[in-house]
């Protein structure tokens, strides 16, 4: 059953997204798949964050985050963000970056959309806490494809879990 309910789960598709926070003088980001949005008046999405993630506890001090929709000449991004070298503090050095107009949080260049976002409610749902952000402002960098799970070798399923594809799409 375990099995049977991994690749059920992986067939649930999502964009790809890199979630930013700043603090201070530290700037950090998040590979963010479990994006949605959930209302059109007031327009709402939500994020939803790994409880033990270093991102958590600066959002929830902060009360805001960027999301950066990541497009398909974008990848690097998430190769980036899913490799050991972002598992860091202060981890956007290596990236280009401009803090957003409104709420001073990081936007990457290579994103095709950048979204700073104040958050609105709170819910903690398992091992995850959801953030539902309230749009400040946004940047329309390029017009590109959202990348999306299909384009991608894995499937992130929560935790350390992550299901590799193969060449029929599991």
């Amino acid at each position: 059953m375990q099995a049977e309910l991994a690749q059920a789960l992986a067939g649930l598709t999502t964009g790809i997204y890199v979630l930013t926070v700043a603090e201070g003088g530290d700037h950090h980001g998040m590979s963010s798949s479990w994006v949605t949005q959930v209302s059109g008046v007031p327009p709402l999405f939500s994020a939803a964050v790994d409880n033990q993630h270093f991102s958590r506890a600066m959002v929830t001090r902060t009360g805001q985050f960027g999301l950066n929709i990541v497009g398909s000449r974008g990848k690097a991004l998430e190769d980036y963000f899913y490799s050991p070298r972002a598992r860091r503090a202060d981890n956007l050095t290596e990236l280009e970056y401009e803090l957003s107009p409104g709420l001073g949080v990081p936007w990457l260049k290579l994103a095709m959309v950048s979204i700073e976002a104040r958050v609105a409610y709170t819910f903690v749902a398992g091992d995850h806490t959801i953030f539902v952000g309230e749009p400040a402002g946004v940047r329309i960098n390029a017009n590109d494809r959202p990348l999306t799970s299909l384009d991608l070798e894995y499937v992130y399923l929560g935790g350390k879990e992550v299901i590799a594809r193969d060449r029929s799409g599991w």
